[in-house]
């Protein structure tokens, strides 16, 4: 991890120099100043000019710009919590670094470790500075992705920097780093904190409740009315609409609100992301295909038991059946087990 991010160390005087109108840029009902950047530099994320910002979330992750504060994003799989994040640090013109806190990411991995190095010739025993230590002192937005999926050990690490002064103390240098100014803090979760309760995130921990306290805002992003869907995943699957026409992603988009219907009565345990909706429409492209690429886009990771359930949602909104009509083939079983 030490060795992707150079090692740099932003000027102390570099402060925010400029403001942008949060109403303007972002297109919410807040009329407030954000304090921003003129210039980007390299770890500026790219804008996409076509992202929709969803106005309560919008809102948590600019007060965490503005004033510091240690925000979480929980939310479903694919809503774009982490992208949102991205799209807002983009805007502003803000370093922004994320980490995948899956479980392989050590204490070593954040903090830092004693490395041999060559200089001048020698072989020589150097400290290499973690994500953690590079991102307080350059001033950077760091966020953490999947933070209910870190190890315990890890969580530990990270507690201390979530506290507003946010010191690191280095016990293998003896020495205290203090945070840049322009320090900020994110996360991006599936649950909020007390594990796996739908069973659709395997590998989730409990957040220890004391380091919960810590996140001065929780913010929830979840899926979108079907307009405002539409909206955001039209942008992004310009292609699919010249192809297949608007009509076609509008069904699209009701077959994925039924599967979250579904699952939250029960009847299924896979649902249809916004992300899920434009790998679709973009494997009907590649494949020339709208119902095959459903069935290898979505149907195949479903539980089988449920397939035919999936199969009448895909009727009810297509007013077909699916190729190799599979909810007749589920109910032929049924007859043949009879």
């Amino acid at each position: 991890m030490a060795n992707i991010i150079k090692k740099e160390v932003r000027d102390k005087n570099k402060e925010p120099n400029t403001n942008i109108f949060a109403k303007k840029v972002f297109n919410i009902n807040w009329d407030i100043e954000i304090p921003a950047f003129l210039e980007k530099d390299e770890y500026v994320p790219n804008i996409d000019e076509n992202y929709f910002f969803e106005e309560d979330t919008t809102k948590a992750i600019l007060a965490g710009f503005k004033h510091n504060r240690r925000v979480m994003v929980q939310g479903y799989h694919g809503t774009g919590k982490s992208t949102h994040i991205e799209q807002v640090a983009a805007r502003l013109n803000w370093p922004c670094i994320r980490v995948n806190l899956d479980s392989h990411i050590s204490r070593i991995d954040l903090i830092g470790k004693d490395s041999i190095v060559l200089e001048n010739g020698m072989q020589i025993t150097k400290f290499k500075e973690g994500i953690i230590p590079w991102a307080l002192q350059y001033g950077a937005a760091l966020v953490f992705d999947e933070y209910d999926a870190g190890r315990p050990d890890v969580m530990f690490v990270i507690q201390r920097v979530l506290e507003l002064e946010g010191k690191l103390t280095l016990l293998e240098q003896n020495r205290v780093i203090v945070p840049h100014p322009n320090f900020r803090l994110f996360c991006t979760t599936n649950t909020i904190g007390l594990g796996d309760t739908t069973g659709m995130y395997h590998g989730t921990q409990q957040i220890n409740q004391g380091q919960m306290d810590r996140w001065n805002i929780v913010s929830t992003l979840n899926y979108l009315d079907e307009d405002t869907e539409l909206k955001i995943i039209s942008s992004k699957t310009k292609d699919f609409i010249r192809k297949f026409k608007k009509e076609n992603l509008v069904l699209m988009i009701k077959l994925a609100n039924l599967t979250r219907v579904g699952f939250k009565n029960g009847d299924i345990s896979t649902v249809m992301s916004p992300r899920t909706i434009i790998t679709w429409a973009e494997n009907s492209c590649i494949l020339d295909d709208i119902d095959y690429a459903f069935r290898l886009t979505f149907l195949n990771k479903c539980d089988e038991a449920e397939r035919n359930i999936i199969g009448e949602y895909f009727q009810r909104c297509f007013a077909r059946d699916l190729p190799g009509n599979w909810t007749n083939f589920v109910d032929s079983i049924s007859d043949a087990e009879e």
